[in-house]
């Protein structure tokens, strides 16, 4: 008797970030007073006008199917955005728009691997570059990054790792979820090896906008035009304008690889949502003082959770410089017991501290780093204060 599942699905982890989202959900609905640290959504409404762009679109009917690589008019907005933002040239037929950076991603993936090509994937890593990898017949290959170097990897990191299986580095600057940000010597350092290996590089830039301490991220593909023809640069909406449910992401690649992803989306899921594509419009056309707004609001959160990690003795954080993500060392805590549960890894830590002080973080082993957890400051500020002092009180009650 054949499988009733597809052999594919054994190779997948279920996200361990909506498995502590959903139980944080159910004791809120429950009636419990739960502060969470989970899912990286930014806590600010879509802006206003982004909102009426999208009813006017609905008023002027626009609910039909459009093309499946994206209305022209978002296309020709986001090749302009790169032009400004990024320094890059692109047609408007280079850019597929997708249901969300995730959907991009998967794309981009489906359309370079074959079966047993190798993807260097830094560690430590958003938790579906794997998934994704492996359900598209790729093999993950993690490169393992110091906390001592704010969690980046090195040009001489990347080639050592490099082997004739090596098809694509997966470089996500600024990172989910440790905040680390290359600058452009860096980002050329790494483009250098990438050229003369001729490996591709999928680039999530999503979280672009959202850095501080005076640190700008580089667009890989901007380092030359070979690094560009090897180069998938994915990013969408839903970090920067607070849009996370309108689910519009896009990527920008080569000619034939945008063609095939095209070919393939056309029939996978048709087009992203015709609305969205209107409200996307009106978002790239946001002020920039609205993203800064914004950005200056994440930036005073995140000094604030720094300063009250640092508060909390057996505990430290890796300070980031971009994202809304903050990764807080516990490893030092691990043997110690609560009310007579001893923790081991980052899910015990976090499966303690969510049943005895109702706070929600995301364990660390999610991200292939499994003495720390993820704390995400895209939430209030009184929450957030109130979430560690429930922490310092949590990790003070250990014996």
């Amino acid at each position: 008797m054949k499988n009733r599942i597809a052999n594919r699905m054994s190779a997948i982890a279920p996200s361990l970030t909506l498995a502590i989202s959903a139980k944080a959900k159910a004791m809120k609905q429950a009636g419990e007073n739960v502060v969470s640290f989970g899912v990286g959504e930014p806590d600010f409404n879509t802006p206003a006008h982004i909102i009426d762009a999208a009813k006017t679109a609905l008023d002027n009917g626009h609910t039909k199917y459009t093309p499946s690589s994206g209305l022209l008019p978002l296309r020709k907005a986001i090749c302009e955005k790169f032009k400004k933002d990024n320094g890059l040239d692109y047609e408007p037929s280079q850019i597929i728009v997708s249901n969300g950076a995730k959907h991009s991603i998967f794309n981009a993936c489906y359309a370079l691997l074959d079966e047993g090509d190798e993807v260097i994937i830094p560690q430590p890593y958003w938790l579906t570059y794997p998934e994704v990898v492996k359900v598209c017949g790729g093999v993950p290959v993690y490169l393992p990054c110091k906390k001592e170097n704010k969690y980046k990897f090195s040009a001489a990191d990347l080639k050592a790792a490099i082997t004739p299986k090596t098809k694509m580095l997966i470089f996500n600057s600024p990172s989910n979820p440790t905040g680390a940000v290359y600058d452009e010597a860096e980002t050329r350092a790494i483009a250098a090896v990438c050229e003369e290996t001729g490996i591709f590089v999928l680039a999530d830039e999503i979280y672009e906008k959202l850095c501080y301490n005076g640190v700008k991220p580089f667009s890989i593909a901007k380092c030359s035009d070979k690094m560009k023809d090897l180069t998938i640069t994915i990013n969408g909406v839903s970090k920067t304008y607070a849009m996370t449910g309108w689910r519009i992401g896009y990527l920008a690649a080569p000619a034939d690889v945008a063609k095939a992803i095209d070919s393939f989306q056309s029939h996978a899921t048709s087009n992203a949502s015709s609305i969205s594509q209107y409200a996307t419009i009106e978002a790239l056309n946001a002020p920039e003082e609205e993203i800064a707004g914004m950005v200056q609001v994440f930036d005073g959160r995140r000094a604030k959770l720094l300063k009250l990690i640092a508060d909390i003795d057996g505990v430290r954080a890796v300070e980031p410089d971009g994202a809304f993500y903050v990764m807080m060392v516990v490893g030092d805590l691990y043997g110690k017991s609560y009310k007579g549960k001893v923790i081991q890894n980052s899910v015990d830590f976090a499966d303690a501290l969510l049943d005895g002080e109702k706070v929600a973080t995301v364990p660390g082993v999610s991200f292939g780093a499994d003495d720390c957890v993820r704390l995400s400051y895209a939430l209030g500020e009184a929450d957030m204060e109130e979430g560690l002092l429930r922490i310092k009180r949590f990790v003070s009650e250990l014996a």
